[in-house]
Parts: structure tokens; C-alpha cells; sequence
């Protein structure tokens, strides 16, 4: 690749809308698919082996990390969460969804903390001008260890977390939905760290983690407004706030942002930047691809928002888990009179085997 171009120093539009992306997008998609004459699978091989820069011990640090991920995730469950949510005394099913929120919600946290602290108080501003990311882009170049360090986390957690997803939580609606999420991001984290796109990589995961801590601390107080047999205000208080916080900042982190300083940096400026920057059309699909998972899921945002309005639902609740309203009759009725087929019946019905057998 020839880096004998000068930088040129690409800016946003203040008044880029969504239609404008998409002309400019498609324009710089069309342009490039010209100019690219010889692209295949044989080009696209030679290209990988000649600025892909990934080691075999890297790939072993991810793997080791993701078993311990997934090894932290059992320890807390077994002695911190469920404890905690039995000395609470949790509903059994909410008990059962307790440490799955908690584990994400404390992930997701530290996670975006950190990239917080990255973008804001290093010398990574790429969240101001985010097209500066590829500005000096350089194939094979060294990965700031605190970068490298967000990387092999976040990539051993998207590991984990689809294992996770099929083993460890409880089977939604969304689930499968879920898997080639947690695939696709996987996909974009190795690749952009090999390609050395870290730095709209930080971003990227900057613009998604917050939601997720929302949903999860969220959904964890919805489990917390009926503990003890009682129901608390407190909670349900903080719940619908959360819920609406929720809605706003994933339409305006995934929805806006997204769209404004990635994608629009990636398909338009990064071409200026560099012409012959590898993998263009490969990257792009993904995180147009994972745009489009955004839009799903805030459809589910919608649904739920018109159900409230319509009075369909009187709860925050979340709407991609299945109708369990006779399971939590069960709970709720006197567990003395068969107490092992009950049992039985919670500890199959929270089963990811047991549920996708019946729903999908």
C-alpha cells in the first residue's frame, strides 16, 4: 500500500443526516467496487497475509481469558449472586435471572469505564473527531498496550459470551438474534485489532456498552421490587426511569452516533485517508450488519413503549423473554404440596434446552 498521500484532514458535515449517508456511503461503496478490479478470494488471501498482524500466543491470551471469563462468571454466581439474591429473598424466577444481569452489568460497566477514560483523558480523542482515527493509518503498526488491554478483554468476553448465550442464560426471543451478534463483534474486534483499526474500534465499543449497562441494571431492579414477599416503590421507581434513559440512549448512542461517527468515518473518510486501505468492503458489511441488529432490537423498544401507552402492559418488563405467567403462578402458589415435581418444573423451564425445544 502506498502511503505517500498526505493526510487529508476529512471532517464531518454538521448537518449529515441519515439520507445523506446513505447517498455518500453508497457513492463510496460504488467507487470503490470500480477501482476494485482484480477483488476475489485469492486477492482477498494475499491481502490478509500481507497486512493481517495477529500471533498465535495473542490468539492463546484470548482463549485463556475467555475460560477464566467464564470461570469468574460461575465463581460469583455461585457464591455472590445467587447467595445475595437468596438472602433477599428473590421470587424463584427472578432468583433465576439475578446473576446473569449482575455479571453483565458489572462487565459492561468496568468495560465502558474504561473506554470512557481512553477517549476522554488520553490522547485518543476520537470520539471528537472521529474521522482522525485512520488519520496515519500504517498496516502492521503497534497497538498502544492500553488498547491492546480493552481489546483481549473485550474479545474474550464476546467469546465467552457465546458460549454463554447457548449454556449459561436464560433462552429469549432474541437469542439466536444474540449468537451472530456476539459472532459478528467477535468477527470485528480480531479483525480490527489484526488490520489495526483499534482506534475506531474504541468507539465502537465506547457507543455500544453503555445501553447494555442501563438494560442490565435495569432489569436487575425489576427483579429487586419484589423481594421479600413485599413490593418496593424505590425500585420501581428507578425502573422506570431506566427504562427510559434506556430508550433514549440507545437510539441516540446506537441510532445517531453509530451511524454519524463510525459508519460515515469508515465508508467516507477512511478512503481519504487511505485509498488502498485492506478489507474495506469486509468491515463495513459487518458493521452495517450489526446496525441493522440495532434497529431489531430497538423495534423491541418500540413494541414495549406502545404497550404501555396502549395499556398493555401495567409493569416494566422485558419484552423479548417468553410469557411465563403460568410458570410464576406455580411460584407463587403453596410449594408444600408437591415440592419435588415443582422443582422439576422451574429448574427445566429455565433450561436453554428445555425452552428452545418448545419456542424455536
Amino acid at each position: 500500500m502506498e502511503q505517500g498521500h498526505s493526510i487529508q484532514h476529512f471532517e464531518i458535515p454538521s448537518s449529515l443526516g441519515y439520507m445523506d449517508l446513505i447517498i455518500q456511503s453508497g457513492r463510496q461503496f460504488l467507487g470503490a467496487l470500480k477501482e476494485c478490479k482484480d477483488c476475489g478470494l485469492v486477492s482477498s488471501y494475499a491481502t490478509l497475509q500481507a497486512h493481517a498482524k495477529f500471533s498465535w500466543m495473542e490468539l492463546l491470551y484470548v482463549v485463556l481469558c475467555s475460560l477464566a471469563l467464564t470461570g469468574l462468571r460461575t465463581t460469583t454466581t455461585t457464591w455472590i449472586f445467587q447467595p445475595f439474591s437468596k438472602w433477599c429473598r428473590l421470587r424463584p424466577r427472578e432468583a433465576e435471572k439475578v446473576p446473569e444481569s449482575a455479571w453483565k452489568c458489572l462487565f459492561y460497566s468496568l468495560s465502558w469505564t474504561y473506554c470512557s477514560y481512553l477517549l476522554f483523558f488520553t490522547e485518543h480523542n476520537f470520539f471528537y473527531d472521529s474521522p482522525s482515527a485512520f488519520h496515519g493509518w500504517k498496516s502492521g503498526a503497534d497497538v498502544p498496550r492500553n488498547i491492546a488491554l480493552i481489546y483481549l478483554i473485550q474479545g474474550s468476553f464476546y467469546a465467552h459470551s457465546t458460549y454463554a448465550t447457548l449454556y449459561m442464560d436464560v433462552w429469549r426471543k432474541d437469542s439466536v438474534v444474540m449468537i451472530l451478534h456476539h459472532v459478528v463483534t467477535f468477527c470485528l474486534i480480531m479483525f480490527s485489532y489484526a488490520f489495526r483499526y483499534h482506534n475506531i474500534g474504541i468507539l465502537v465499543l465506547f457507543l455500544h456498552d453503555f445501553n447494555d449497562i442501563l438494560l442490565e441494571f435495569t432489569k436487575l431492579n425489576i427483579y429487586f421490587k419484589t423481594r421479600g414477599g413485599a413490593y418496593h416503590k424505590m425500585n420501581s421507581i428507578i425502573t422506570d426511569i431506566g427504562s427510559v434513559l434506556f430508550s433514549m440512549s440507545w437510539f441516540w448512542f446506537r441510532l445517531y452516533w453509530f451511524p454519524m461517527k463510525v459508519l460515515y468515518v469508515t465508508c467516507c473518510s477512511s478512503l481519504q485517508s487511505n485509498p488502498n486501505i485492506p478489507f474495506y468492503f469486509f468491515f463495513n458489511v459487518l458493521l452495517f450488519l450489526l446496525t441493522l441488529m440495532n434497529i431489531y432490537w430497538f423495534l423491541y423498544i418500540v413494541m414495549f413503549v406502545v404497550k404501555v401507552l396502549t395499556g398493555q402492559v401495567k409493569e416494566v418488563n422485558d419484552v423479548r423473554e417468553y410469557d411465563n405467567s403460568k410458570d410464576q403462578k406455580i411460584d407463587d402458589q403453596d410449594h408444600t404440596k408437591t415440592p419435588r415435581h415443582k422443582d422439576y418444573i422451574n429448574k427445566q423451564s429455565m433450561a436453554n434446552g428445555f425452552v428452545k425445544k418448545k419456542r424455536v
